[in-house]
Parts: structure tokens; C-alpha cells; sequence
């Protein structure tokens, strides 16, 4: 599972959570020794028991930015290797910057503390005027919990922002710190961020594949029953010139769905998604649609978890 790739220390934001070039080319030479890398076709056609001696890679990337195809795309031409990819559709049809995004660059350019205070005074703004909003000490004793990547700030700030409040407040509260702290324009960013359709097509063209990520990425297991399935209808229509939607592939934004997400994709032609889960996947026995990752953190040269991660 990736997500930024790139010359991390000469790009403009060098705080930004990702993989360093240099890291994943090393990355997917150490993988190509020790693994099969093998491509969406080979689940499609079954083909997984033809090879032998080796356990199985395949490389999923997350969001559809820029990296994928300036960075990742001519390595993996060079080195004669499928991936997969997946990202929002709002990001190509309304050339908006997704809230995730804007946390996570926010994340990279603002101290945590100034950060934070702004957040507590818009939290302070807007209780109990237009929203009903919990004291901030009682949403940070519920949200602020560290995970293996982020501290408890950082988890703070993401759940909040991604999820905890009303989506009108949470848009309006990082839309203001967006256009605060990050100085380019949205639209301009936007550009800079993500693939264009034109490159997404060029990618598929050799031999790269593509599948839904949600529309406006968003946690699919929250929503209610028909916003869910308007969402993922959305980004089907969006990618329809790449993407089969008869046979057709899903990424969940967050790891998150339920029930009626696994129904509804079921309906509609999905044949295999991947979730946020952290585990090696045992095909057959794993569920289709609820297949887990490794993270690129669990590999070398990262690290080496990948050996105790069953």
C-alpha cells in the first residue's frame, strides 16, 4: 500500500508523510528478489497457482496523485511491472482538493501546537451557534489515541477533521486553515497534486490498473445507505472509459465500510477490494471483498515487518 512517492527533501513540502524516490526504487528491487510482483490480471484469471517457489506482491496506490505517474510509473515501465491504482473521482471531474489532502499538507507545513490552538478556537467559534459541538478536552480525551504511524496529536487532528464532526463544520474549519497556511490556490494545487485523466489513460494503456476509490473519499462505512451508494456510483461513472463495471475493483478510503457497503458492490459488478487492514492476504480464504495490505513502511528499507506480520 502506497501513497506519496517522492524527491521528499527538494519538494516543496518535505514534511509530507511519504516515501522517499531514492527508498522506493530500492523498495521495489528488494520485493522483485524475494517475491512474485504480480498484476490485477493474475486474480482475475487465476492464474496465482502457475507460479511457484515464491509468495505473491502486488503493488496498490492510494489517491491518484501526481507521484504515481511523475515518480512511480516510469520505474515500473523500466522494470516491466503491473500495479494498481485507485482514486477519488472528485478530484477528476471537480478539480478540488480533497479534505484528506488538505489535513495532511496542513499537517506538513504547521506546528502541531499552532495547529491545534486554531482548530480549539474554530471548535470555540461555531459551539452552539449553528452546531452542537463537545467540549474540546472531552473530544481530545476521546479522539487523541496514537497509532503506529501518528502520534496522538497528529491521530487527533486526522479523526476530528476526517470524520468526528458534521462534514459542513469540517469543511468549513479546514477549507479556512487551507486558505490560512497553504498559499497557493486551490485550483493550482489541485493541479500539482493529482493525475490528470490524460495521464491515468496513458498508465492503463501500458498495462496499469485502475479501480474506484469513492467519489469524494469518503468513510464509506459511516454514511447512510443511499449516500454511500451514490458516492461509489459517482466514481464509477467518472472512470468509466477505465474501468470495467462488470468487473471492477475497489479501494476503500479509510479501510472503512460495513455491511451495505459489501452488498451494494456485490450488486454492482466489484470483484475484489482492498481494505486498510493490516495482514498478509491468504487467497482463497481471504473474502474478496475484504482483502488486507501491508503498508511500503513494513518493508525494507523502512523496516523489516514484514516478517512478523501474519
Amino acid at each position: 500500500m502506497y501513497h506519496y512517492i517522492r524527491d521528499l527533501v527538494n519538494s516543496r513540502y518535505p514534511g509530507i508523510k511519504g516515501l522517499d524516490i531514492n527508498y522506493f526504487r530500492e523498495q521495489i528491487d528488494f520485493l522483485g528478489s524475494h517475491f512474485k510482483i504480480i498484476g490485477i490480471e493474475d486474480l482475475f484469471n487465476h492464474t496465482l497457482p502457475n507460479y511457484s517457489g515464491k509468495d505473491f506482491v502486488l503493488l496498490t496506490f492510494d489517491d491518484g496523485y501526481i507521484d504515481h505517474y511523475t515518480s512511480v510509473f516510469p520505474i515500473l515501465v523500466e522494470k516491466g511491472l503491473p500495479a494498481f491504482f485507485s482514486m477519488p473521482g472528485k478530484i477528476i471531474k471537480e478539480n478540488k482538493v480533497l479534505d484528506v489532502n488538505k489535513i495532511h499538507f496542513l499537517l506538513a507545513s504547521v506546528e502541531i501546537e499552532c495547529l491545534k490552538s486554531n482548530i480549539f478556537d474554530s471548535l470555540d467559534n461555531y459551539r452552539g451557534k449553528e452546531f452542537d459541538i463537545p467540549d474540546n478536552g472531552e473530544l481530545y480525551a476521546e479522539l487523541a489515541v496514537a497509532n503506529r504511524f501518528d502520534n496522538k496529536d497528529v491521530v487527533f487532528i486526522k479523526r476530528l477533521l476526517q470524520s468526528k464532526l458534521d462534514e459542513h463544520l469540517r469543511n468549513l474549519i479546514v477549507d479556512s486553515l487551507f486558505k490560512e497556511f497553504i498559499t497557493i490556490s486551490e485550483k493550482a494545487f489541485s493541479k500539482e497534486l493529482y493525475m490528470s485523466m490524460d495521464q491515468i489513460k496513458l498508465m492503463k494503456k501500458h498495462g496499469m490498473y485502475f479501480g474506484i476509490h469513492g467519489y469524494d473519499h469518503y468513510w464509506l462505512g459511516l454514511l447512510d445507505k443511499d449516500k454511500m451508494q451514490t458516492d461509489i456510483t459517482n466514481a464509477l461513472d467518472v472512470f468509466d472509459e477505465v474501468v470495467d463495471k462488470n468487473d471492477w475493483i475497489m479501494c476503500y478510503p479509510y479501510g472503512s465500510y460495513n455491511n451495505d457497503t459489501l452488498t451494494f458492490l456485490k450488486e454492482s459488478g466489484c470483484s475484489y477490494a482492498f481494505t486498510t487492514k493490516i495482514a498478509v492476504a491468504k487467497l482463497p480464504i481471504d473474502k474478496r471483498l475484504e482483502l488486507p495490505r501491508l503498508d511500503t513502511n513494513d518493508f525494507p528499507p523502512k523496516s523489516e515487518n514484514y516478517k512478523i506480520i501474519v
